[in-house]
């Protein structure tokens, strides 16, 4: 069965704006066993408002039987720094003040939760990682990694994201901050503050998530009478709630700005010149129909990394294809690693020729 367990740095750590926070924890679950020399690591990123429970939200990739089985891997996730689902975050408590962060809590960029996960990798001692994988804002966060640790990484699964967070996408994620903006309560330092806002914010989002098929097909009305009260706007308001159940608007908040911040080419001489130092072997997945990180963002990460592989999903579900069509992705995956092998194989009989 998965373990959860807890990180906990005790040293100043300092973001990429120049703040810092006096120590942090991260949540994160780990699920099966390092084979003797190590190599079997595999470490999964997280999207917006996922957990460090990859069996939950990925159960289709993950377990007895299935591609990842834990009898031959040894897969962790950590819950992103300023999340809510036990890492420190907006309602953790500031050691210096001994009262909750809310609105103090620093901005973060991709960078800095990338960092905050090498701090764990490091304490695990997992001097290199087999395969990174992450989905949206989760592949955004394994790009960067993969830059900022290049020995570490072996291979690279990034899945439906992209090099640097689009007009479009800070757009929708602005969008979705202005309805928590709007919500009266924001301006409070309590637990609940934006939650009315953070359900409009969802209800938003979901148009970005989805597309107009997904709705057409799961949101139709039967007949032609019905003039109120419809499937598809009870579906929004369900979203919304169902979200504010489990999250938080300050996170939400912060992490939709760390998306907002991904851009690999910063300080690096641009997109083009960063992606020509990625020395990981990567796979590159998008959906046919994504319109966040629509599949043009792949195809260029794709024609910029030298012999990296690509692999489209087909799927009426948009962006959140990648969770839905898990077994287009299981497949894409295994390719990936039969590519590979093939690839050693033919290398081995010219070198014996």
């Amino acid at each position: 069965m998965p373990i959860q367990d807890v990180f906990h740095y005790q040293e100043e750590f300092v973001l990429e704006s120049g703040a810092t926070l006096p120590g942090f924890q991260l949540a994160y679950t780990t699920y099966g066993t390092l084979n003797p020399d190590r190599s079997n690591v595999v470490w999964v990123c997280h999207a917006l408002t996922g957990s460090s429970d990859f069996t939950d939200w990925w159960s289709e990739l993950f377990g007895e039987g299935k591609l990842y089985d834990p009898q031959e891997w040894f897969i962790i996730c950590a819950n992103a720094l300023g999340g809510c689902y036990g890492s420190t975050g907006p309602l953790s408590k500031n050691p210096k003040t001994l009262a909750p962060y809310y609105h103090a809590f620093p901005q973060l960029t991709n960078r800095d939760i990338v960092a905050a996960f090498d701090k764990l990798r490091q304490e695990l001692a997992l001097e290199r990682v087999h395969t990174l994988i992450g989905g949206s804002l989760g592949g955004q966060q394994a790009l960067e990694w993969v830059l900022q640790q290049p020995k570490v990484f072996e291979r690279l699964v990034h899945v439906v994201s992209n090099a640097r967070h689009s007009p479009w996408g800070v757009a929708f994620n602005e969008s979705q901050r202005m309805a928590i903006r709007l919500d009266p309560s924001w301006g409070t330092d309590t637990p609940e503050a934006g939650a009315e806002g953070l359900k409009t914010a969802r209800a938003i989002a979901m148009l970005s998530y989805r597309h107009y098929n997904t709705y057409a097909a799961t949101q139709q009305e039967p007949g032609n009478s019905i003039t109120d009260n419809f499937r598809a706007a009870s579906y929004q308001v369900y979203q919304g709630e169902k979200l504010a159940g489990r999250f938080n608007a300050y996170s939400y908040w912060l992490l939709s700005k760390a998306m907002d911040s991904h851009n690999i080419g910063r300080d690096r001489g641009g997109l083009k010149r960063a992606l020509a130092h990625v020395k990981t072997r990567c796979l590159f997945v998008g959906v046919n129909t994504d319109i966040l990180f629509p599949v043009e963002e792949q195809r260029f990460l794709h024609q910029q990394v030298p012999g990296s592989s690509f692999y489209l999903i087909h799927s009426s579900y948009g962006h959140d294809g990648f969770l839905v069509e898990c077994e287009q992705l299981a497949e894409a995956i295994s390719n990936f690693y039969q590519e590979e092998t093939f690839q050693e194989e033919l290398n081995y009989e010219r070198q014996e020729r």
